[in-house]
């Protein structure tokens, strides 16, 4: 309800001073305006409360058939968990007896293919002990001969064996075998024959080799090239300018005979290595027969193997040569450019081994 302003009590006051005594109304007289309104307003109050009374009674209907309908809901899932748990129990029973029967058929399983093994490991155990030893005794072969033909060959026959056998177990094995074969062919070794038949060349060009105090060789006087003749002389020759001619020609001779004799005897040449100078022509043959024993000793360190001890003999050779020899002859140009060719070609000889076989082997002898 709307609130009403307070009137005022105090009587009015008349122009003469004296208070007015205030009208009344009579019993007839009709209602004012603000009644109506406070009537109105009652009636608005009490039929909102009417209308918020009846939607409080259907929310609570509605409330109650819901609670009602969540009641059986709920029931309806415990029923439902109920059931799902009596599942579970009977699938995690099942669970357990098949996990127990696996773990049977596994242990069965395991139990037959370890009888399996045991029956076939003896065989296959003696031809794995035979192949490791074959592939053993090939390598000591091939060390000793400096050639991998005995690796190869007991690499191929290993294959040929396995190949008959048809293990499963040694499958890894003949893969290793086929890997080691390739890889010995690739690699690249010293040929051991060639570099000995080289050796033997150089002692023989050693004996050909000029020492650089050897004494020049004699050369071949020009023929002296004889006077002309006419065959008519003429008829104001005399028989004195035959005789010019004659003396001329025999003047000539004897001095180109006398230039070649001086020329044996004095040698004027340069010395760069003094000490080639002071060997003596009687030690000529020791120096040779020395770089052939050098030479030799090459030769016997490549067949044992050794390149260095084979490098450094040979590198020796080459410069005895250089400073007792005459570097100017072909011959001896040939024999050094033969000895820093041969430097070249030995290098350390490292023979393949078959490691990854020989591990395939022992992985399959041990049962891995």
């Amino acid at each position: 309800m709307a609130d009403t302003e307070p009137t005022s009590t105090t009587p009015p006051i008349s122009p003469d001073g004296a208070e007015s005594a205030p009208p009344t109304a009579g019993a007839g007289a009709p209602l004012s305006p603000v009644v109506w309104v406070a009537l109105v307003v009652a009636c608005l109050a009490l039929a909102a409360s009417a209308m918020v009374w009846q939607k409080l009674s259907r929310a609570q209907q509605e409330l109650a058939r819901q609670s009602a309908d969540v009641g059986q809901q709920v029931q309806a899932a415990r029923a439902l968990s109920t059931q799902t748990e009596t599942l579970t129990q009977e699938l995690q029973a099942r669970l357990g007896v098949a996990e127990l029967r696996l773990s049977e058929v596994s242990l069965q399983r395991s139990q037959l293919e370890e009888l399996m093994l045991s029956v076939s490991r003896s065989r296959d155990d003696s031809l794995v002990q035979d192949l490791e030893s074959a592939m053993q005794l090939a390598t000591q072969q091939a060390q000793l001969t400096g050639s991998v033909q005995p690796l190869i060959s007991a690499l191929q026959a290993a294959d040929a064996r396995i190949g008959r056998a048809s293990q499963p177990r040694l499958n890894p094995v003949q893969r290793a075998i086929a890997r080691d074969i390739e890889r010995i062919k690739a690699a690249a070794l010293v040929d051991i024959p060639a570099l000995t038949a080289r050796f033997d060349e150089l002692t023989r060009q050693v004996a050909e080799v000029p020492l650089a105090n050897a004494p020049a060789a004699k050369s071949t006087p020009k023929p002296v090239a004889k006077p002309k003749v006419a065959a008519e002389p003429a008829a104001n020759q005399g028989q004195w300018q035959g005789w010019v001619d004659a003396g001329w020609a025999t003047g000539k001779k004897w001095w180109s005979d006398l230039l070649a004799g001086a020329s044996q005897l004095v040698r004027v040449s340069r010395l760069d290595r003094p000490e080639a100078a002071l060997v003596a022509p009687d030690q000529a043959y020791f120096f040779r027969e020395n770089l052939k024993l050098t030479l030799l000793n090459a030769r016997m360190a490549l067949l044992s193997r050794q390149m260095e001890t084979s490098r450094s003999d040979t590198l020796l050779v080459s410069g005895l040569v250089q400073r007792y020899c005459d570097n100017t002859a072909p011959a001896t140009q040939q024999l050094l450019e033969a000895l820093t060719r041969l430097q070249s070609d030995m290098r350390d000889l490292v023979l393949p081994r078959p490691d990854e076989s020989l591990a395939a082997l022992a992985a399959a002898a041990s049962g891995r």
